[in-house]
């Protein structure tokens, strides 16, 4: 998989020979191909952002971006259809991501939403907080890229698969 250092989230025509797949308005993208797998990567760290939404979007996911727990929670609630995968960070300003999990299980709406945690915080303590919260996967930075996004897109294949069944 490329991770080209030029993509600087411009809007891009064609990524690795693929159309484009949708288009943005700020810091949000606008999904093209409604089958394109959809994930709201929440993290204070722009640079990790930028990674995540690289990789994502090089692999046709599409892709929007919250700064705090607090945004996340903004974007989900207001939103028409709910993403397939929210990525989250532990440690952000006004709402971490461990008060944000704790949010979206308790809001009936958003209860059943799949939810990585992505984060520095690898401690056993940590750990056993998000799951409690109630994440769904845990991945400690640093990761490889190629092992998130497999990992994401099999959490988006279970969640579309449970969808169906229901």
């Amino acid at each position: 998989m490329l991770y080209p250092l030029s993509y600087g989230g411009r809007r891009v025509e064609h990524v690795a020979g693929r159309p484009r797949r949708a288009y943005r308005t700020g810091d949000t993208v606008w999904p093209m191909d409604p089958e394109a797998p959809h994930v709201l990567v929440v993290d204070d760290t722009a640079s990790i952002r930028f990674l995540i939404r690289t990789n994502l979007e090089l692999a046709g996911f599409t892709v929007s971006e919250a700064v705090d727990g607090q945004e996340c929670l903004e974007i989900l609630r207001s939103a028409e259809t709910l993403p397939d995968v929210v990525t989250i960070d532990v440690m952000m300003p006004r709402m971490d991501g461990v008060a944000a999990v704790q949010a979206i299980r308790a809001d009936p709406r958003l209860t059943n939403l799949t939810v990585a945690m992505v984060t520095t915080q690898g401690h056993p303590t940590s750990v056993q907080r998000a799951i409690e919260a109630g994440v769904d996967v845990y991945v400690t930075k640093p990761f490889d890229p190629d092992h998130l996004v497999t990992t994401l897109s099999d959490l988006v294949a279970q969640c579309r698969a449970q969808r169906r069944a229901e």
